[in-house]
């Protein structure tokens, strides 16, 4: 796929009377977590020390998702002047670490590393298509348009390399399974947690992550419609060895997008 650049997006066509606020607070969280990039890739490349080619895809990876974070930094300043992207990103980075010291994955071994990273992807992807669809605003539509296309394409490398370790690590569907189910159940962790205390509330008192993910999620949750999730749903089926069907995607993003109104349902009154 060809690499975009910050020129490449028509920011003279801003439009400021087509701002949400509630967006604007969820890129700026979204802008930090992207910028945090490099700090992934230097864990995956002990992760994968004897692995150059891989360690390769993994810097080209995190470039693409420093882009990302410095694209939604620049809308953010534009919807918010007020918004100081590097001191906020400073008090990020110093708070949210990564197990860096280590040489092997978290999840045990590299396929089951690789199935994480999948479905961290089908997550970023699908969210900025719903985002994208979501505003009004005609350059955050084009940013997320990008970054939703790229995040699809790294979720097809992260799959490829994940085949190749299979054949030797022959990780089975229960232990992939396990592993997928984590990461999606980390979704609302301390990182996504802590990127929209730092962009939006630093000043507000002491962080509590149960509250800030609670505010993240009230409003990232309603962006999503059952498309977004039926697509996500297909590619998590694809990455933990089950075949997509057509009636078991279904059956499966209806369960899955029922959960997602339901959750921003029980949000938006507790918001209120």
């Amino acid at each position: 796929m060809k690499r975009w650049a910050l020129e490449d997006i028509p920011w003279d066509r801003f439009d400021p009377t087509q701002i949400d606020p509630d967006i604007v607070k969820v890129v700026k969280a979204a802008s930090m977590v992207e910028a945090n990039g490099g700090t992934y890739a230097n864990y995956l490349a002990k992760v994968f020390h004897d692995d150059p080619s891989f360690q390769d895809a993994a810097y080209q990876w995190a470039s693409e998702e420093v882009q990302h974070g410095a694209a939604l930094a620049r809308w953010a300043g534009m919807a918010d002047p007020s918004f100081d992207f590097a001191a906020r990103f400073v008090d990020f980075k110093d708070k949210v670490q990564l197990p860096n010291e280590i040489d092997r994955s978290v999840r045990g071994t590299r396929t089951g590393e690789l199935v994480a990273r999948c479905i961290v992807e089908v997550g970023t992807s699908s969210y900025y298509s719903a985002l994208g669809n979501a505003t009004n605003e005609p350059v955050l539509k084009e940013v997320c348009r990008r970054i939703a296309a790229d995040e699809l394409a790294h979720y097809k490398l992260f799959y490829k390399h994940m085949k190749r370790y299979m054949v030797e690590e022959k990780l089975g569907f229960w232990r992939r399974l396990r592993v997928a189910l984590g990461r999606l159940f980390e979704s609302e962790n301390d990182e996504l947690a802590y990127a929209y205390y730092a962009a939006n509330h630093r000043e507000d008192g002491p962080y509590d992550r149960r509250t800030y993910a609670r505010a993240y999620a009230r409003r990232a949750y309603p962006f999503y419609r059952q498309r977004h999730v039926e697509l996500g749903i297909a590619m998590i089926l694809k990455a933990i060895g089950v075949r997509p069907r057509d009636w078991l995607t279904a059956r499966l993003a209806r369960l899955a997008y029922g959960f997602v109104r339901h959750r921003a349902g029980r949000l938006a009154k507790q918001g209120a």
